[in-house]
């Protein structure tokens, strides 16, 4: 018989592709699933520093210029939300950027950051639940969807996850409350490791340097990056992880160190 029967490429293909979709979104779950989770575990440590803050305490500096823990606290619960804006736009397919606009998210963050300490705290965890429960909304094909950082960055929603952790602890930090990044669980800092280092790859001036970072169990990563020129006295750095995230996120200007001047991050 000819004319009705399928060619046994055509079936071929024809179930391929719905499997290969299958495992790509399982994937994309699972990545996401495991990154959250870890969210969930920096929020809860967060949480619990900022609940022993009271208005005094609240409004003291941070270790970042010009910004008050309050400041802090404050951009962590607006960028909550700017990450729920992305998953939105990654289960909906139509565009939700993270801020209005840079002067709106600057805008926010300083007004929110004179309210009492209780507000602030309330505020946070609300912005915390919207953000896990926007997550769970989620199907492993909406993971995949492509969206777009404020600076224009285009990346998959799987991304959200590690952003998220990275302002968690690198703010928790900031707080200038007594955790430092050497104190931060080993197993976040290995999630972070790349999404600090990433934006100083797109470099595209200075003086390449090798940059060798430690993990735990013997283990290693390393990366070529460019490094400004004036600044590099050798061309090869190597540290642990805590002390190269620091380094990659700004927070340390590699004084007393073998660590040259980064540009700032982002």
């Amino acid at each position: 018989m000819t004319g009705s029967s399928t060619s046994p490429e055509t079936s071929v293909e024809h179930e391929t592709v719905p499997a290969q979709r299958s495992s790509a979104d399982r994937m994309a779950m699972e990545h996401a699933t495991s990154g959250m989770a870890a969210v969930r575990e920096a929020t809860e440590a967060l949480l619990k520093e900022v609940s022993t803050l009271d208005d005094a305490e609240i409004g003291l500096p941070s270790l970042l210029p010009g910004w008050t823990r309050a400041h802090v606290v404050t951009h962590l619960a607006r960028n909550a939300d700017a990450l729920v804006n992305l998953l939105t736009w990654a289960r909906t397919g139509i565009e939700h950027p993270m801020y209005a606009s840079r002067a709106d998210r600057d805008a926010d963050i300083e007004e929110g950051a004179h309210r009492l300490a209780q507000v602030i705290r309330e505020d946070l965890i609300a912005a915390c639940d919207r953000l896990d429960a926007a997550a769970d909304r989620l199907t492993g094909a909406d993971w995949q969807a492509s969206v777009a950082h404020r600076t224009g960055r285009v990346f998959p929603a799987t991304q959200v996850p590690t952003m998220r952790l990275f302002e968690v602890c690198v703010h928790l930090v900031d707080l200038d409350v007594g955790v430092s990044f050497e104190s931060l669980r080993q197993e976040h800092l290995e999630s972070l490791i790349e999404y600090a280092v990433y934006p100083h790859l797109e470099r595209t001036e200075g003086e390449p340097i090798d940059v060798h970072v430690d993990l735990a169990g013997g283990r290693q990563r390393s990366w070529r990056m460019l490094a400004p020129a004036a600044t590099t006295g050798s061309n090869e750095v190597r540290a642990p992880v805590s002390t190269m995230i620091a380094w990659l996120a700004g927070r340390t200007d590699g004084s007393g160190t073998t660590l040259p001047m980064l540009p700032p991050w982002g």
